[in-house]
């Protein structure tokens, strides 16, 4: 997918020195998701963390924003259901830049395929810290989401080491993580023990 690593990828608010002890730790991608900034502070950080995550050759997604992952020239953008047309935003970044979007249904994960993006971040699966309304998905529904597009799917939700591993043939492609990551004392390796696990998880029998 465009030369992107889904197995861990992680989604920060922008700290840069908690990003670089996840880069160092082993992330294979980065979101930028800083909801409550308004739109020139969020493309001041955003150029800040592109710098660095171009240091380490890190892909740099932007949430929300497909217009500001365009102007600072980022991976690509990740849309959430009400964050804007993903039609609109596949033909702003143009066919070589990474498109996601979130999906919590079967049939927000068809349509986001039909509409062109490359990946979808689906759950929450272990409901979540960060986003407060987001309910738990039943494993289920995520198997059959994962069973039912042709692009890779992300598990997102409440993802940590002591429960990465009841994901375990679900079919996902990898992992969004918060907590998992940025809420540990030590980032680094919280990343590296996480990124073992995952590792393993997509890779068992």
């Amino acid at each position: 997918m465009k030369n992107a690593n889904l197995l861990l990828y992680a989604i920060s608010g922008g700290n840069l020195a908690t990003i670089e002890a996840a880069i160092l730790g082993g992330i294979t991608m980065l979101q930028l998701r800083a909801k409550q900034l308004p739109d020139g502070e969020l493309l001041r950080l955003a150029h800040s963390v592109k710098q660095l995550t171009d240091k380490y050759d890190m892909p740099l997604i932007i949430n929300d924003h497909a217009d500001i992952a365009k102007e600072i020239d980022a991976a690509g953008a990740h849309l959430g259901p009400t964050d804007g047309n993903l039609r609109a935003a596949r033909e702003l970044l143009g066919p070589d830049k990474i498109l996601g979007a979130t999906a919590r249904t079967l049939e927000q994960a068809i349509a986001a395929e039909k509409a062109g993006v490359d990946y979808l971040g689906s759950g929450a699966v272990f409901g979540s810290a960060t986003k407060l309304d987001a309910t738990s998905m039943p494993l289920g529904r995520f198997r059959e989401i994962c069973a039912s597009v042709s692009i890779p799917v992300v598990a997102i939700g409440g993802i940590d080491r002591t429960n990465i591993m009841q994901l375990k043939g679900c079919g996902m492609a990898g992992f969004a993580v918060v907590g998992g990551i940025f809420g540990k004392d030590d980032v680094e390796q919280a990343t590296k023990e996480l990124k073992e696990k995952a590792q393993t998880c997509l890779t068992s029998s």
